[in-house]
C-alpha cells in the first residue's frame, strides 16, 4: 500500500510540476518546418502546449544544424498536449490534414528535405488505428496520393529554445509574415 501511495503521489507531483493533469495526452505530428506547425495549434482550446522538436531518426539529441543536413533522418515535428476531454485525436489530426499538404514528399512549399516530411508519430496502437482511419478519409480530399508516415511512437527530442514559440516570440519575422500568418488567416475557424 506504501508503495502505490509513493507512486500516486510521485505521479501527481509531476503532473503538477510540468503542467500535465493524469488525463492529458499526446500527440506527434510533423508537416514541414515546426514554426508553422506550432503556431497552427498553439493557442487553440484544449491544448496544453506545443515544443518543437525532431523525432524518427537515428541519432540521439541532435541539433538544428545537424537535423538541416538530411543525415540524421530526423522529422521536424511538434509534439502536443492536450485535453481530449475538449479537443479530440480526431480534431487534431483534421487540423493537421487542413494545415500542410500531405500530398508532396520530403517537402512543404519552399522547404525541402526529409526533415520537412509529413509524417504522424502515433503514441499507442489506438492512435496508430486512428491516423490510419484519418488518412483514409482525408484522401478523398487530395487529388494526389497523401504521403504522410505513420509510425509507432520514437523518442522525441525537443528542439533548440530559440525555435520555441517562434511566431509569438517573433511575429515581424519574415518567414512568419510570408508564409506563417496567412496560414494561420486561412485556418482561423478550424
Amino acid at each position: 500500500m506504501r508503495t502505490f501511495l509513493l507512486f500516486a503521489t510521485l505521479a501527481l507531483g509531476y503532473a503538477l510540476c510540468f503542467g500535465e493533469s493524469m488525463n492529458d495526452e499526446i500527440a506527434v505530428v510533423g508537416g514541414g518546418c515546426f514554426w508553422c506547425v506550432e503556431a497552427v495549434y498553439q493557442g487553440k482550446p484544449g491544448i496544453k502546449s506545443v515544443i518543437s522538436g525532431y523525432a524518427a531518426g537515428k541519432n540521439p539529441n541532435p541539433t538544428y544544424d545537424e537535423v538541416c543536413t538530411g543525415q540524421t533522418g530526423h522529422a521536424e515535428v511538434v509534439k502536443i498536449t492536450y485535453d481530449p476531454s475538449v479537443i479530440s485525436y480526431e480534431k487534431i489530426i483534421e487540423l493537421f490534414w487542413d494545415a500542410h499538404d500531405p500530398t508532396t514528399l520530403n517537402r512543404q512549399g519552399a522547404d525541402r528535405g526529409t526533415q520537412y516530411r509529413s509524417i504522424i508519430i502515433a503514441q499507442d496502437s489506438t492512435q496508430r488505428s486512428l491516423a490510419e482511419k484519418f488518412k483514409a478519409d482525408a484522401q478523398a480530399r487530395f487529388r494526389d496520393p497523401i504521403v504522410t508516415e505513420i509510425i509507432d511512437e520514437t523518442e522525441f527530442f525537443p528542439a533548440e529554445g530559440y525555435h520555441q514559440d517562434f511566431t509569438a516570440r517573433n511575429p515581424n519575422h519574415p518567414y512568419v509574415q510570408a508564409v506563417i500568418a496567412p496560414k494561420l488567416e486561412k485556418l482561423k475557424n478550424k
